[in-house]
């Protein structure tokens, strides 16, 4: 049986990354950087439904956390 305060414990990280994730995309929403636009992202129109493939953001979102988390990481050693 798990114990209540490490549930505890784990829902309040999930909910604070939450949170954060939420805030950088509000941010990001805000700032007027044309995340969602770039050339490479995928945009389908038929009738009334949109298909949004993000290609090219999902690739420079990777490469940008990926540069942090090695930042954070070698940082930590």
């Amino acid at each position: 049986m798990i114990d209540l305060t490490t549930l505890g414990k784990g829902l309040l990280a999930i909910g604070l990354s939450l949170s954060t994730v939420g805030l950088v995309l509000w941010f990001f929403g805000r700032s007027g950087l044309p995340l969602g636009r770039l050339p490479g992202d995928l945009r389908f129109e038929v009738g009334g439904v949109t298909l949004f493939i993000p290609l090219a953001a999902s690739i420079v979102l990777s490469l940008v956390l990926t540069v942090i988390l090695n930042i954070i990481l070698r940082g930590r050693r």
